[in-house]
């Protein structure tokens, strides 16, 4: 499979550090870095999930698509964060430069005003190394 980035043995060993430090550490279940294709790039998670990472991925990334499609219907260039509620799970969906997108999967017990805050801080992160 040609995957469309390098990343380095120790860019991905940071990014990493940052989704646990940001995230991971915060009380979210899972976060997975995926390029716009679906492809996974980094997953973590607290130990006690069980999704269908590669599945997950696909249809995010899917989903992402047709938002962006809607978003240009309206005028819009592209709306770069969704957010999809559950009865006890919820995913919200980060873009994090042109080609990469966030999902972490959290519970309730994580305010999604906080956890907001920790993307946009592990997406500022996430970008510095990649540059």
């Amino acid at each position: 499979m040609d995957f469309p980035f390098d990343f380095s043995k120790k860019q991905l060993e940071s990014i990493e550090d940052v989704l646990n430090e940001e995230l991971i550490e915060l009380g979210v279940q899972s976060v997975v870095l995926i390029d716009l294709a679906g492809n996974v790039i980094v997953n973590l998670d607290n130990g006690r999930c069980q999704h269908d990472v590669y599945s997950l991925a696909a249809l995010a990334a899917a989903n992402f698509g047709a938002v962006s499609a809607m978003a240009n219907i309206i005028g819009e260039e592209e709306f770069s964060l969704l957010f999809h509620k559950g009865e006890s799970d919820s995913i919200h969906f980060s873009k994090i430069g042109t080609d990469l997108l966030l999902l972490t999967i959290f519970g309730k017990d994580v305010s999604l005003g906080f956890l907001r805050l920790k993307v946009n801080e592990a997406n500022d992160r996430i970008r510095d190394l990649l540059l």
